[in-house]
This record gives C-alpha cells, structure tokens and sequence, in this order.
C-alpha cells in the first residue's frame, strides 16, 4: 500500500533489445528520482528495495524499480553473468526518466546491482550520486561456492553447468559464454573510469554471508570519490538492519545538492 501522497505506476521500458522491462513507479510530488536496482535471480519486489522506497517517498522522493531483462517480470531469459547488458538495461531506464523530465539524483544497486550502477557511472556521467550495495569486487571470487569445484574444467568439456538446488531441482544454466561474461568485468578498471565529480557510497556488512566485507575496502581504494560505511554484523540483506541501511542512504541523497541534467538525444522506447 502506498504511503499517502504516493501514487503507483506500472512501467513498461524496452532495451535495446526489444525486450520489454517491467517496474513500478513511486510517484510524490517531487519529480526527483531515485532509481533502484535488484541482485542476483532476484527481483524488483526484493525486501530491502521495497523498504529503501518506503522510506525515501516518506521523504517526498519519487522511486522507480524494475526487473532486469530475463527476471521477474520482464522478458527475455535469465543468464548467469550479464553485468555489462543490465547496464545498458539501466540505461534505458534512465533515458526513459530523463525524456519525462525527471530529475534522477542517485541509483542504487544490491548485490549484483551494485556492481550494475558502479558500471553504467563507469560509461555514462549523467546521475550525480551512485551507491553500491554490498556488490562484489572480485568477480571472480564466489564462482565456485555456486559450480563446483573444476568448473571451468567440466564447463570446457560440456559448454554449460546446470546449477541444482538442494534437493536436485534445476534452477539455472551457466554456459560457457555468461561464465567468460562474468570473469571478463574487470570492476578495477571501470571504478577508474568513473567520473570524479560523481560521489559514490558503498555500504557493506561486516558479517556478510555472500560477499566478503574487503570487497567494500577494495573499492575505496579505486573510486575516485568515494564514501565507505561499513554496518557492523550486518548481513548481505541486511536483515535487522533495515532502518540504519535506509538512515545512511537518505543522509547520503540528502547530503548533494542535485540539479537537472540536459535530456540525451538518444531516447529508450517505452509505454507506460
């Protein structure tokens, strides 16, 4: 249920592969926009994304999440790696707002999604604030929790990997392709690239399950400017800390002093 004052829109964005990306628009009477972005085989409706909207429309920002391409609802076929295409999923996303004369003054990325937003402000200098959730550093760390051991070994010989569940049940294949996806996104090298006047945050728990703490350290080396916080014995979803996560992201948001950027030429297809 929306928080009074709040409206709620179903968007519908195409890629520029056609495929059609599905959120939901946080309207208030602000035309300043956050836009926020879901980890791995997750979704838009993930807890925390949904208590980060809450909070900020209680503030008067409006919100906008979505599914990546192939996840929840919107089209396409989920594979594994695919940093540098949801990329340019978020950026169809931003054109879309930025042709509605939205004023979008930060992205947020959990997990996976944070490494998509330190990506897209790697190649696009047109969002002022950027804040990584607990995304992953080394990408080619924690590749073997999920394949097994010898992967790229059995990966060679086969070309795919069928990940199973617990009980034997089927939940993805990794090919050859999606896996190279992942191991050839070097995150040092776009943290570089990012444009010094664009501020970054990353905030990382220190008993994350997922994604080891020194990968927020590792960033804060390499961004050129860049916020670390660390939550002390928090999760990779930060389950009982949910407000001090939302406090630390309003406070950053509230910290810039955000104007309108000029709309590209180059505009995304889109319906609501």
């Amino acid at each position: 249920m929306s928080a009074p004052g709040v409206s709620e829109q179903r968007v519908e964005i195409l890629n520029n592969y056609g495929q059609k990306l599905v959120g939901m628009l946080h309207l208030t009477s602000s035309k300043n926009l956050v836009i926020l972005c879901h980890g791995f085989r997750s979704t838009k409706d993930e807890k925390l994304l949904l208590n980060l909207i809450a909070a900020l429309t209680r503030e008067g920002v409006s919100s906008f999440h979505f599914d990546f391409a192939g996840n929840g609802e919107s089209e396409g076929e989920f594979q594994y790696g695919n940093y540098r295409k949801e990329a340019e999923d978020l950026r169809a996303v931003v054109l879309y707002f930025l042709e509605q004369t939205f004023n979008i003054c930060a992205i947020i990325g959990h997990s996976k999604g944070g490494n998509v937003v330190l990506l897209y402000a790697s190649t696009h200098n047109d969002v002022p604030l950027i804040i990584n959730l607990s995304g992953r550093f080394a990408l080619e760390r924690g590749i073997e929790g999920r394949l097994g051991k010898a992967f790229m070994q059995r990966i060679k010989k086969d070309g795919f990997i069928d990940v199973k569940d617990k009980t034997g049940k089927f939940e993805y294949r990794v090919t050859e392709e999606s896996l190279m996806d992942r191991l050839t996104t070097d995150m040092r090298a776009a943290c570089h690239a990012i444009d010094k006047k664009c501020r970054v945050m990353t905030i990382h728990g220190s008993a994350d399950e997922i994604v080891p703490s020194e990968d927020a350290f590792e960033f804060d080396k390499v961004i050129p400017n860049h916020k670390l916080h660390i939550i002390e014995g928090a999760d990779h979803c930060y389950t009982a800390w949910q407000a001090e996560l939302a406090s630390l992201v309003l406070d950053f948001i509230k910290s810039d002093q955000v104007l309108p950027f000029r709309i590209p030429r180059k505009t995304a297809s889109s319906r609501i």
